[in-house]
């Protein structure tokens, strides 16, 4: 047995844009690690100690147990205090520590992805708890390392892979949330479709309509007469449904034409990933 066919491109992707992180990474100095990044809160260190804090539950590491300091203010919610956990105990660590344990994480994941013989559809454990599909899992992963490798980039200003097979992943992931974001949380009115034309590294447009009963759904076909359009660049788009920007910080990179109350309702909602 090996690796499904389904599955490989995920591996694939994923191993690419954490490798990427790697060779950022590493010849960083002490300095650098501190630099803050989009990540609210979290600097160039904490980003890297969430890859690996991940990385290792999937790898079945036993959960550190460490009590996170009362100071922290974006500790809201027991999904914060889930995932900074592994970011904080590795809050003094030195570079060569950082360096050293991530790539052999990498090294670690890399063999059991390799041997991976599962089904796509067979149920795991959720990081954080729960069941989800082997291949939602796997798809998760190149989201999250991809956009923290994005996250690091900009703090790094060294842009890159905007466009690589990650980041195509990246993007059919979190257009999913569209449909739901349109239709139910911006309450868009039944029968109107709404535009988002990007451009860039990555380019392509998607349109959500809204049917009868008011149920979202998205394709690539081109609308006539929308609501809503939206023209913005990619990384934008990403910062954006990322939850890394304020749409009032880019609105010379966003431009808007149709019902400036249901965009607004939209751009309310538009951080899809918290």
């Amino acid at each position: 047995m090996t690796v499904h066919s389904k599955l490989q491109p995920y591996i694939d992707a994923w191993t690419h844009s954490i490798e990427s992180i790697n060779e950022l990474v590493t010849p960083l100095t002490e300095g650098e690690w501190s630099r803050p990044t989009d990540c609210p809160y979290w600097s160039v260190r904490d980003v890297v100690s969430h890859v690996i804090g991940f990385e290792c539950e999937l790898l079945g590491d036993p959960r550190p147990i460490h009590s996170l300091p009362s100071d922290l203010r974006h500790i809201t919610s027991e999904t914060a205090r889930y995932t900074e956990v592994p970011v904080d105990i590795r809050r003094h660590h030195t570079a060569p520590e950082m360096t050293s344990e991530l790539e052999y994480t990498i090294i670690r994941r890399s063999r059991q992805l390799r041997n991976e013989t599962r089904q796509p559809d067979q149920e795991v454990r959720a990081i954080g708890g729960g069941e989800i599909t082997l291949e939602e899992q796997l798809w998760g992963r190149v989201f999250d390392v991809w956009v923290h490798e994005q996250d690091l980039r900009r703090a790094l200003d060294k842009p890159g892979n905007l466009a690589s097979a990650a980041a195509v992943l990246s993007r059919d992931y979190v257009l999913r949330s569209l449909p739901k974001l349109i239709a139910h949380d911006s309450g868009a009115k039944p029968g109107s479709a709404v535009v988002f034309d990007v451009h860039g590294p990555l380019e392509f447009m998607r349109t959500v309509r809204v049917d009868g009963e008011g149920r979202g759904t998205i394709d690539s076909a081109v609308s006539l007469g929308p609501a809503v359009t939206f023209v913005v660049d990619w990384e934008t788009f990403l910062r954006l449904l990322a939850g890394r920007v304020k749409p009032a910080a880019v609105s010379d990179r966003l431009k808007i034409e149709g019902d400036p109350e249901l965009a607004e309702a939209i751009l309310s909602h538009i951080a899809v990933t918290k």
